[in-house]
């Protein structure tokens, strides 16, 4: 028989002749040499990241050559000091803005860059304290700001206890330091709530000493509410003059309200022992720590567990400290900026 003039057709690299595949690529190209690849693309793209987030990238992409080598810069760049520290303008008084503060996010976000507008192009040097309250007790405003009065001794003169859902809009308003007595901003005759005749909440300025002199606020009022009514009495009881704006007879455009009860519900349950609240000392057994210390953390993660109902702020201060009051009830203070 003749032999078969059929045999299976044979591809040239597969004669042995040829090692490369079309194309030009070796003939043992796997897919292990295609995940290296991949791995080593996608650590370039990292590194191409990183230099343009520190701008050398950048600079040379803009074709601007060279430059001495400086200082790395940070990404974002830090924010500048406070233009107010060496301006003699601006007076020798500084205001500690205290805000009692818990889950009101959307309220601060509006509330903290209106207010620093507001006292800047006042020329009053101010700091901003947020205090978070963080625990799972009921909110006690109170006890927060006497935390803030504390807190804030050391570099700044006179408080102004701020509601964090009321804005300053008039100009007018006078947000500078209380010689002569308290001085309640957010007045009955302009709050666009509260009108009755003692009423002391929303803006309240005082100086340190007059603080003091009323032995701060009281402690035991948990929820919403009758704080500010019994801190009227400690004003009256110190022999203290109550000042309130002068010249604005209205309250239209006067104060922004950013409160929203259709949708806040407001803690207002009384409990026993609200009554009797003069007596006391200003803030109790109280105990400063540092978050994040070896003497504080395993403490906290003890009381609350694993995850905090109310987390900490983080500003651009990156600063926060623990409040530890004598019955076991941790507050955060925040200052801002």
């Amino acid at each position: 028989m003749f032999p078969s003039r059929r045999k299976a057709a044979q591809l040239p690299w597969e004669d042995g002749r040829s090692r490369l595949l079309p194309g030009g690529l070796p003939r043992k190209c796997s897919v292990f040499h295609l995940f290296v690849a991949c791995l080593f693309l996608g650590f370039v793209s990292l590194l191409w990241l990183q230099l343009s987030c520190s701008g050398d990238v950048a600079r040379a992409a803009r074709g601007q050559g060279q430059e001495t080598p400086g200082p790395p810069r940070s990404c974002p760049p830090e924010p500048p000091p406070e233009h107010w520290e060496e301006d003699a303008s601006w007076g020798p008084h500084r205001l500690a803005v205290l805000v009692p503060f818990r889950e009101r996010f959307e309220e601060l976000l509006v509330f903290v860059p209106h207010m620093h507008r507001f006292l800047s192009h006042k020329k009053i040097r101010h700091h901003i304290y947020v205090l978070n309250q963080v625990d799972r007790f009921r909110f006690n405003r109170a006890a927060l700001i006497n935390v803030g009065f504390l807190e804030s001794s050391n570099s700044t003169d006179y408080i102004a206890m701020h509601d964090v859902d009321l804005l300053p809009l008039n100009e007018a308003l006078d947000y500078g330091f209380p010689e002569a007595g308290p001085f309640h901003v957010a007045s009955p005759e302009l709050h666009p709530l509260y009108h009755y005749k003692t009423y002391v909440g929303g803006i309240l300025l005082l100086s340190k000493q007059h603080y003091q002199l009323c032995n701060g606020m009281s402690n035991r009022f948990w929820g919403w509410g009758r704080e500010d009514d019994e801190f009227y009495r400690r004003i009256k009881g110190a022999g203290l003059q109550l000042f309130r704006p002068s010249g604005i007879t209205t309250g239209y455009k006067t104060f922004r309200h950013l409160h929203d009860p259709a949708w806040r519900k407001r803690d207002q349950k009384r409990i026993a022992a609200q009554k009797q609240v003069l007596a006391g000392p200003l803030i109790g057994d109280a105990e400063v720590v540092t978050w994040g210390s070896n003497r504080a953390k395993p403490y906290l993660q003890a009381l609350l567990g694993p995850g905090w109902p109310y987390p900490p702020l983080l500003g651009p201060s990156g600063q926060a400290l623990g409040i530890l009051l004598g019955h076991s009830v941790p507050l955060w203070w925040l200052p801002w900026p």
